[in-house]
């Protein structure tokens, strides 16, 4: 009897130590399992938010972003023919070049030139502002080919031989047609190289002496552009 009072007694105090140690531990998850719901929400709404903070603009990810302004320059190699060409010696020249991104696919070109020829005591002089659309094929990452054809208007002269003597041709203002093609890398959202081959063949003038003035001149040029809004 002794014994089992003895047991009861060992056991009771156990068993008390056991329910006032769960009684906190069950009020503790208790109140974990009421707070853990308003953590978890506080939590996501700041993740969210940061998320969304941290998400750029699409006309930010997107290089060559639509309604751009560009402002251009280009330097390379002015190949003469005709009669450019027999009066003058090809050169390094500048160009200036203006692009305006109209769509995904398709800019509005505009490129304007001059420069002048010595060959001997002959001279032949390339000006003109050639108005294109420019074609892009692909876009592959960065890297876009690109086509180009418009019209312009252009003043080309020469200083000709004509009866062994140097004359000046007549100057006057003409229509013409360009062509080209190149290739372009975005640097980042304002900064772009490429390659240039531009054609420009203007319209014949016609010349008081002599055969009429035939102009046309090929430009393969490295470009550099920097885009704005």
């Amino acid at each position: 009897m002794l014994n089992k009072i003895f047991k009861i007694d060992r056991l009771t105090p156990v068993l008390m130590a056991g329910v006032f140690i769960s009684a906190p531990i069950i009020k503790l998850k208790a109140e974990e399992t009421q707070v853990k719901p308003n953590i978890h929400r506080i939590t996501s709404e700041k993740a969210a938010q940061k998320v969304n903070n941290s998400i750029p603009d699409s006309s930010d990810i997107i290089l060559g972003q639509l309604h751009k302004h560009s402002i251009g320059i280009g330097i390379g190699q002015t190949f003469l023919r005709s009669d450019l060409g027999d009066n003058g010696n090809d050169k390094i020249t500048p160009e200036l070049y203006y692009n305006y991104s109209a769509s995904y696919s398709f800019d509005f070109l505009a490129n304007l030139h001059y420069s002048s020829h010595e060959f001997l005591n002959r001279q032949s002089k390339a000006r003109g502002l050639a108005l294109a659309i420019k074609g892009k094929g692909f876009q592959f990452d960065a890297f876009s080919p690109f086509v180009l054809a418009g019209l312009g208007f252009y003043l080309p002269s020469a200083k000709r031989l004509i009866n062994g003597v140097p004359t000046d041709s007549r100057s006057q203002l003409v229509f013409g047609v360009n062509v080209g093609a190149g290739v372009e890398l975005h640097l980042n959202n304002e900064i772009t190289v490429g390659v240039i081959a531009h054609y420009h063949d203007p319209f014949d003038v016609r010349q008081d002496i002599g055969g009429p003035l035939e102009a046309s001149y090929m430009k393969l040029l490295i470009l550099a552009s920097y885009t704005f809004k």
